[in-house]
């Protein structure tokens, strides 16, 4: 099991299980910053701000700000915070991430994660495009930002990383007792084949000297 799951872990390259081959090269254009009111009024209506800069998201111009609960748009002009983004400003975003050529075939805004992302934390828009590989982006229902890719590689690579370090729970901790186990099992095994192997060999000389005289 574990030349299996090494052997694909080793022949994949590791960008491909990334989906780094999924996201597009980002175009940044020039900010019309005329849409923008002063940083001041932006920092006086949202106490708390510890950053923010001047962002295109979906075609709109916002504030990105960093507050306490998270990273959150803001308006330019007002500096009201948006509320999350609907099903069609997602999926304007996800074209623009998207390298592919398919469309989007489903969204969906998830609370509760499935186990390829609960690493990260909810909520996120799930929005997968038509491929054979099932390629799906995550994105922040607040920013519209990319958190993260997975397609069907990526997803028999996590099912090989569970097998290979043996946590089928969290997949993540590399060394938990059953692993430990399984090691310290094989080292055993590989022990006693060694030394039975180096225990018959003498015997198999003293047999055939017999044999002849």
């Amino acid at each position: 099991m574990w030349t299996m799951t090494g052997f694909y872990m080793v022949v994949v390259h590791i960008d491909i299980i990334h989906g780094d081959h999924l996201v597009a090269e980002a175009k940044a254009g020039p900010l019309d910053l005329r849409q923008f009111g002063p940083p001041q009024a932006v920092l006086e209506r949202n106490p708390g701000i510890t950053a923010m800069s001047a962002v295109e998201v979906a075609g709109r111009t916002a504030w990105r700000v960093q507050l306490p609960q998270g990273v959150r748009l803001a308006d330019p002009a007002s500096g009201e915070l948006w509320k999350p983004l609907d099903d069609s400003a997602i999926r304007d975003a996800a074209k623009a991430y998207y390298a592919g050529s398919g469309p989007i075939v489903r969204t969906t805004l998830l609370n509760s994660l499935p186990q390829e992302v609960q690493a990260y934390g909810g909520p996120l828009w799930q929005v997968e495009f038509q491929g054979w590989a099932r390629p799906t982006l995550y994105l922040s229902p607040y920013t519209g930002e990319l958190v993260t890719k997975r397609h069907l590689l990526w997803r028999v690579f996590d099912f090989a990383w569970m097998l290979h370090i043996m946590d089928y729970d969290e997949r993540t901790d590399v060394n938990n007792p059953l692993l430990r186990v399984a090691t310290w099992s094989a080292v055993l095994m590989l022990t006693t084949g060694a030394w039975l192997l180096w225990w018959s060999l003498p015997l198999k000389r003293k047999k055939k000297k017999r044999k002849t005289a």
